[in-house]
């Protein structure tokens, strides 16, 4: 029962070293591969390449078809090209596989050491999380050793023997199981290194180990299926067009493998290498076969799952893929993008506020205050979807773009709650009754709400570039404006002291008005303080020190 035990637990840090290795990996470098494969698609050679490239970075085909059908799923990619990598990034975890199995039982400890350390003393940032990947590794390999070690025994008890019997009797069952194992390990790659390690114990026979590599290849494509499988039709083209490819190659290795056993103990006279050898030589066929006919495939899959038909509730989400939440820098770039779409219906809503105050349309006014209902859906989805990015993985520059698309979201969302305000206020205050601004009313309106616009779409840049010299030149606008508002007020004031009839009737809701040109003003100018902030050029306050300032010797000091 103890070595069973310790035989669980071997694999149990095998399955664990690799889920360390992938989160590491995506945490330090899920930006730059997003930009790798979406720059690699060009052609079927680049793709297959970048496959290998992020898949061997990984350490999981999975998580390189979850990239992949995040890509897809956003239009950024084709069905075809996708599956061109993810031929690559199944030969990526064969090679992986073959590294892993060299002999670096030196290596274990000394990644283990400098591995925690490094992370546990600079855990929130970019070295971190290397030196997280360089724990897992070591975990990875410390756990092949305890396998080879734990299988040791088993080699001599009688029940193991009988069970293992029961194995080579079915190669399909072989491959089911290795399928299966594959789906609750959630890593092919950790079912075919622990099957290579049985096979050099002399655990299980070479045939059952080589069914066991073929399911383990099936389950590999089945668990992205399964992950997926929420997911919108388009995401999952890309895991059911790479499940349907090993489908069709394990089939046909398992029709010519009893034909071909002779033969296969060329591959390696150690079992070990022979079965990693198979596992290589499998996937690098599958990729000769499938690679000149990903086009057709991508069509056939792209016909299987069509695309669904746009939803007709306005404000529902598009660019807030879950599958991209296991990588937050994809996470975070796809809430900036919703966060656009946020800021596009409010501009939207801003342009058509002056409409309805020049020509008292009630229609449009109704119009533009249900808007505020697909403010309200988008701001949930995206406050939501953030939640679900785990702050602690993130570096100090993507907690501080999280915070960043929190606050802009929130702005966004309480300027469209004072338009539908504003929006009620005209249709009771001026529609209803037929009312008109003045002609000097009207165009001072109509100024504030040009340089109200403008603000708004320079605030929507600095919020994606983030530039310094932008940020300081929208808060000199925020300026400009305060002032211009107070001057217009002063203009309004003076036209009721001349007791202009227009101006006396609509004078409650022009004051109003300006008041609330500046509130949503000031929330598209806040965008730029924690960029000035950050630069170091944010005053802490406007007020002059007082007691810096002279008073004179009569009068009393008030603050």
């Amino acid at each position: 029962m103890q070595t069973l035990l310790n035989l669980l637990a071997a694999i149990a840090l095998l399955v664990w070293g690799t889920h360390i290795v992938r989160t590491g990996v995506l945490r330090v470098f899920g930006a730059n591969l997003r930009q790798i494969l979406r720059r690699s698609v060009g052609t079927r050679s680049g793709a297959f390449l970048a496959g290998i490239g992020v898949t061997g970075l990984l350490q999981s085909s999975t998580a390189t078809a979850l990239l992949t059908s995040s890509f897809v799923g956003q239009g950024l990619v084709t069905t075809a090209a996708a599956l061109a990598v993810m031929l690559g990034a199944d030969v990526g975890t064969a090679l992986m596989a073959q590294v892993l199995s060299l002999k670096l039982s030196w290596l274990a400890p000394l990644l283990i050491i400098v591995g925690v350390a490094v992370f546990l003393s600079r855990r929130n940032e970019r070295a971190g999380q290397v030196g997280r990947i360089g724990l897992g590794l070591g975990i990875m390999i410390l756990a092949l050793q305890l396998i080879v070690q734990a299988t040791a025994p088993l080699t001599q008890a009688a029940g193991v023997k009988v069970l293992l019997s029961q194995l080579s009797g079915d190669a399909l069952l072989d491959v089911l199981l290795g399928a299966l194992l594959s789906v609750l390990c959630y890593s092919s790659l950790a079912v075919v290194l622990l099957t290579a390690a049985l096979a050099a114990s002399n655990v299980i026979a070479v045939p059952v180990a080589l069914a066991l590599v073929l399911g383990a290849n099936l389950g590999g494509g089945l668990v992205a299926v399964v992950t997926t499988l929420n997911a919108d039709p388009i995401t999952r083209r890309v895991p059911a067009g790479n499940l349907l490819a090993k489908a069709i190659s394990c089939a046909l290795a398992l029709a010519v493998l009893p034909t071909a056993l002779p033969w296969i103990h060329y591959l390696g006279s150690d079992p070990q290498r022979l079965i990693l050898n198979f596992h290589l030589a499998f996937n690098v066929l599958l990729a000769a076969i499938f690679l000149p006919f990903v086009a057709p495939l991508g069509r056939v899959v792209d016909h299987w799952l069509p695309a669904k038909p746009i939803a007709e509730l306005p404000g529902l989400p598009r660019h807030l893929d879950p599958i991209a939440l296991a990588t937050p820098a994809l996470a975070i770039a796809n809430a900036a993008r919703e966060s656009i779409r946020l800021a596009d219906v409010v501009q939207e809503m801003v342009v058509g506020l002056v409409t309805v105050l020049r020509t008292n349309d009630f229609q449009l006014a109704e119009a533009l205050r249900k808007r505020d209902d697909e403010i309200d859906r988008l701001y949930t989805a995206i406050k939501l979807y953030l939640t679900q990015v785990s702050r602690e993985a993130l570096e100090a520059r993507e907690a501080k773009r999280w915070a960043d698309i929190i606050q802009f979201t929130i702005n966004m969302e309480h300027a469209g709650d004072i338009i539908e305000r504003v929006m009620l206020d005209v249709a009771e205050k001026k529609i209803q009754h037929n009312l008109s601004f003045s002609d000097a009313g009207m165009s001072e309106i109509e100024d504030l709400h040009r340089h109200l616009l403008a603000n708004l779409k320079l605030a929507v840049a600095v919020f994606l570039n983030g530039d310094l010299k932008s940020a300081q030149h929208l808060i000199a606008q925020k300026i400009a404006f305060r002032e211009l508002e107070m001057q217009y007020a002063d203009s309004h004031l003076q036209r009721l002291s001349g007791n202009t009839p227009q101006s006396i009737e609509t004078s409650s809701l022009h004051l109003d008005l300006i008041a609330d040109f500046k509130r949503m003003n000031s929330l598209f100018c806040s965008v730029a303080y924690p960029i000035l902030e950050s630069a170091g050029v944010l005053a802490k306050t406007r007020v002059v020190d007082a007691a810096a300032q002279p008073f004179p010797a009569d009068e009393p000091r008030t603050i």
